[in-house]
């Protein structure tokens, strides 16, 4: 894999927008934007897919990952093992908990 060539170039008007380009593209960034991402590429690859997914998240193009809270795992293990038990709602009690939603 070819390297990405990276050109750097200091922006008069804005006091510090940076360019960079990389295989062929060029993205603006900030100087402190620049200097995050060269901290980044050092850490370990997993490190680095956590950093990318929450950038990705703040930026819209991915929905964030919901991390359930102490008493939420412990519910869903509860509601786990009562299915692994064939323990389900019966039909009158669904229909009881979508009538107290009006569903």
């Amino acid at each position: 894999m070819p390297t990405a060539q990276r050109i750097v170039q200091f922006d008069r008007r804005t006091g510090g927008l940076s360019s960079v380009r990389v295989r062929g593209h060029i993205v603006a960034m900030t100087k402190l934007l620049d200097r995050a991402f060269d901290r980044i590429r050092a850490l370990p690859e997993e490190a680095q897919d956590v950093l990318a997914h929450e950038l990705l998240q703040m930026t819209g193009e991915e929905q964030p990952v919901h991390r359930l809270a102490p008493d939420e795992k412990a519910s869903m293990a509860a509601s786990m093992e009562e299915a692994a038990r064939g323990q389900f709602a019966s039909d009158g009690e669904v229909r009881a908990v979508w009538a107290k939603h009006g569903l």
